[in-house]
């Protein structure tokens, strides 16, 4: 497959708290150069020996920007790009993910030509439908039909081309009762149904989708993750940027991580969501409340620990160990329907299993004034690896929740045996049990019955 987007060395500097370049001249050299329709001399620095200069400038702080110190800037500026580089080819789905501020937005608006470098250089082959923000490219005034063509007729689609997509537009978007009324009384549900359809139906080779998803329904969602895995099949190329995992995962054979504006990684899906929830949440065994306690109702978490052979547990945990979660709560007067709960969610936000004290018992166990212990043991061979988060609630189920410390403790599971050879996905499920099994053989032709042997004779 040929390439379709290539990425050489983008970098891009922002000014912070500034309008303007600062200087009356090269505020009139930059007003000057866009009436003649030229690149921003301040912006995209392509001016002979001025980019020589930079280039050899940014080539002497890679070095300590790649290890964190900040380059030469001045107070007010900042490095939103450093030095990312990447190549697309012509019908890949390609994921980008990384914390808020890493630089996606940034590279999407480059690639979109919303922005302009401040060096480097982004090569697309193709018309781009970009989809950056709910109702990027509107106009609140026109109403919906009218913005389908507005928007078709900026992509460099003719009239013709465009009414013939517009039934399936309409229809995709779920708003054909309000596609003549103007948009500017749309919801933002609305907006970016009508805005994704426009994007994915028009005979755009490239589409750009920023976690603009996240305003839809699960419906809706579901239903645009479909249509943008028909388009890549077309043999157009998608780029997502999302911080649903389970929509990457899904979605993406390929990611990028993004962080501090530096390329941290670019590789399969499952290795590149990986490390990014591991760097994002690093594992934290122990949790203890720093308020003082003090009142005369409900029940308080004190202090949250995670064990393995009776010590707190590091930020990794060997699959064929069990762990113990230790719970201590105070409770200020005695309840009889009252209890501790744990939930476990795994790194991709799926609720794993939850436990109480009174899974021990036939009803709920009486907790009475004063300080208490509750300990939960986990079997071994029991997760898959991954990270999980813990919540750990005080409740009186169906009536008071008393108190509740939600993702100050994660864990860590690591697989051991045959099965730390297997990649990620080669063992599907939010569980890993290592069942009982027995091998048999059948002897008779009736295949009911079977003669048990031993896996040696089998």
């Amino acid at each position: 497959m040929s390439t379709v987007i290539e990425v050489d060395d983008l970098w891009k500097k922002y000014r912070l708290g500034v309008i303007g370049t600062g200087s009356l001249r090269h505020d009139f050299e930059r007003w000057w150069h866009r009436v003649r329709g030229k690149p921003d001399p301040h912006s995209k620095l392509d001016q002979g020996s001025e980019v020589r200069n930079r280039k050899s400038e940014l080539a002497t702080n890679v070095d300590h920007q790649i290890s964190g110190v900040s380059p030469s800037l001045g107070d007010d500026e900042m490095w939103a790009l450093r030095g990312v580089s990447f190549e697309v080819k012509q019908g890949e789905i390609l994921g980008m993910i990384g914390r808020n501020g890493a630089g996606k937005s940034t590279l999407l608006k480059i690639l979109s030509r919303v922005t302009a470098p401040t060096n480097g250089e982004a090569r697309l082959k193709g018309r781009i439908a970009s989809l950056l923000e709910v109702g990027t490219g509107f106009h609140g005034e026109l109403t919906g039909r009218e913005n389908v063509f507005l928007n078709g007729a900026i992509l460099g689609m003719t009239k013709a081309e465009i009414r013939s997509r517009l039934d399936e537009i309409i229809d995709f978007s779920g708003v054909e009762k309000f596609i003549d009324t103007p948009v500017k009384r749309y919801s933002s549900g609305m907006y970016v149904r009508l805005a994704f359809a426009v994007a994915a139906h028009l005979e755009a080779e490239i589409l750009i989708v920023d976690e603009v998803l996240a305003v839809g329904d699960a419906e809706f969602q579901k239903k645009c993750l479909g249509k943008m895995g028909d388009v890549a099949h077309e043999g157009r190329t998608v780029l997502f940027v999302s911080h649903n995992m389970n929509a990457v995962k899904s979605l993406c054979g390929r990611a990028l991580l993004l962080a501090d504006g530096l390329l941290s990684l670019n590789g399969p899906v499952a290795g590149v969501i990986e490390k990014y929830l591991q760097t994002d949440n690093p594992a934290q065994t122990h949790w203890v409340r720093k308020d003082p306690l003090f009142g005369s109702d409900g029940i308080l978490l004190k202090e949250i620990t995670i064990l393995v052979d009776g010590k707190q547990a590091s930020s990794t945990i060997r699959a064929d160990k069990p762990f113990e979660v230790v719970v201590r709560a105070r409770a200020f007067r005695e309840y009889r329907t009252a209890e501790i709960a744990i939930r476990l969610t795994n790194q991709e936000g799926i609720p794993v299993l939850s436990t109480a004290n009174c899974d021990a018992f036939d009803n709920f166990e009486p907790i009475e004034i004063g300080d208490h212990v509750f300990v939960a043991r986990f079997p071994a061979l029991l997760l898959s690896s991954g990270t999980y988060s813990l919540l750990v609630a005080a409740v009186r189920p169906g009536r008071t929740l008393f108190d509740s410390v939600d993702g100050k403790v994660t864990l860590t599971i690591e697989e051991v045996g045959p099965q730390a050879f297997v990649t990620r996905d080669g063992r599907l499920g939010v569980v890993n049990p290592r069942l009982d099994w027995r091998h048999c053989r059948q002897v008779e032709a009736d295949p009911i019955s079977l003669e048990l042997t031993n896996q040696s004779d089998g």
